[in-house]
């Protein structure tokens, strides 16, 4: 090769598969985090056991309630706290040397996804046969939820305060749920639908059951239903009106391929970039400068709304709080003042090209599974409305960041123009004035009860964030 013909080379910005470029000890690590990775997943059906788990994790490592630390009166360098925000959203700090108001290293991911709820009154009968009444949450494509096996996870709260946890569905022995489809004898009027009149949300209603209670009069098989719940939670149907009972797919976590190169599960938007979030600020060492800080929210798949989601002031308060303990004169000055000059990783999933589907994407600007972690620079729809848009200050402070720590890493869109968008918390915390962009593992089948990653993207995402905490940042 002539010596312009190589200087061209080095110009050009040329992707490859991670596999490739790893050698024996970084496929063991691989390998070794993705086994930790599952087992987070099957510990983390809904939101609030996530940030049961995530919370027991922190404890593990020495996190301490900030309840703790308001009885001490003050934190110190060093310092690990986290915040458990009403069962459903978690803030984990790690206090940095610096005063507070020079800011904070944020990851800031999701622990909800798409999912059904159960409605209020969920129970009722119909020829024989007991159903419950379930509410879609988020983004979901209705159709991929029919005829699979499903779980009941979630909390029924007495009316003395009593939670009751219920678990049905994953158990070695615990039966499932169904919401039964038409067989094709019979669907000639349906198939020529349109796959949203096909599908209706009030359809979405799984089976419960279908033995009736011995001499019963008058809806026996819901009666039987409710005896079954009695006996094993101790609950009412009066009890649902202040449940909080959601249906998942039941199944566990799986390797998929004879390689056993990628990870299906139900969650990983946002789960995968949650667990890097969390391992990531357990990793990254005593930090010698800013606090650092990992938010996991709640609401992000119905835009963020409501006391335990972003568009709450739940993390400015908390802020507030730390900042006090810190012993900032002003605190509500110095939390102004750190989240305008906070960085900010938006820790969310991005669409992955998927070969079976073409045309979804300007493959210029396609995320590719296996390549590694995606950066984001802007979300939105359309002209980028409703999204943020990363400066290229910070983007190019990030490169650097990630190529010290041999983090492999792709520029992604999520699709094409016109056609793709979709929104994280990036816009919300960018609010504050601070640096933000979006940085999260390429996924296929996004929102269904089944998504894929590749095990060497989900690595690279952890070492991006565990590289971010690292960084110096002036």
């Amino acid at each position: 090769m002539s010596e312009t013909k190589s200087q061209v080379e080095n110009l050009k910005l040329t992707f490859k598969p991670v596999w490739q470029q790893m050698d024996e000890i970084d496929v063991k690590a691989t390998e070794a985090y993705a086994k930790e990775y599952l087992s987070f997943l099957d510990a983390a059906k809904t939101e609030r056991l996530c940030a049961k788990e995530a919370l027991r994790q922190a404890e593990a490592k020495g996190f301490k309630s900030i309840d703790y630390y308001r009885e001490k009166g003050a934190v110190k360098p060093g310092d690990k706290v986290y915040v458990n925000h009403r069962g459903k959203a978690v803030i984990l700090y790690e206090i940095g040397s610096e005063p507070l108001e020079n800011g904070m290293l944020i990851v800031g991911a999701h622990l909800d996804c798409p999912r059904l709820d159960l409605k209020p009154m969920p129970l009722y009968e119909d020829h024989d046969i007991a159903y419950v009444k379930t509410h879609y949450y988020g983004g979901i494509k209705k159709y991929q939820w029919f005829t699979i096996p499903l779980a009941i996870y979630g909390s029924v709260f007495k009316k003395d305060g009593t939670e009751v946890n219920v678990a049905v569905g994953d158990g070695p022995d615990d039966p499932v749920f169904v919401i039964s489809d038409l067989l094709p004898h019979l669907s000639q009027e349906m198939v020529v639908k349109k796959v949203s009149d096909a599908f209706k949300g009030e359809a979405m209603n799984p089976i419960v059951g279908s033995r009736p209670l011995p001499d019963e009069e008058g809806d026996a098989v819901k009666a039987a239903v409710l005896k079954w719940l009695d006996e094993a939670y101790g609950i009412s149907e009066a009890d649902f009106a202040s449940a909080e009972l959601e249906i998942v797919p039941a199944g566990h976590a799986r390797e998929i391929g004879f390689d056993r190169g990628m990870i299906g599960a139900f969650g990983q938007d946002d789960r995968v970039c949650s667990f890097a979030a969390i391992s990531a600020i357990f990793d990254a060492g005593t930090p010698a400068g800013k606090t650092r800080c990992v938010i996991l929210a709640d609401k992000e798949e119905i835009g963020s709304y409501g006391n335990t989601g972003m568009q709450s002031r739940f993390f400015e308060n908390e802020t507030v709080e730390l900042a006090v303990l810190m012993g900032e004169h002003s605190a509500s000055l110095a939390t102004r003042r750190c989240l305008a000059n906070s960085k900010c990783l938006s820790a969310d999933v991005t669409a992955g090209y998927d070969p079976n589907f073409t045309g979804t994407h300007d493959l210029t600007n396609a995320s590719f599974i296996g390549y590694g972690v995606t950066l984001k620079k802007y979300g939105g729809a359309r002209g980028k409305s409703g999204g943020s848009d990363a400066n290229p200050e910070f983007l190019a402070a990030l490169r650097d960041c990630f190529d010290r720590e041999d983090v492999v890493w792709q520029m992604g869109e999520m699709g094409r123009i016109d056609l793709g968008g979709g929104g994280t918390i990036a816009y919300m915390l960018a609010n504050y004035g601070m640096d933000v962009v979006d940085c999260g593992t390429p996924v296929l089948s996004m929102h269904a009860p089944f998504e894929q990653a590749a095990k060497p993207d989900a690595f690279m995402t952890y070492k991006a964030y565990r590289a971010f905490f690292r960084y110096h940042w002036a």
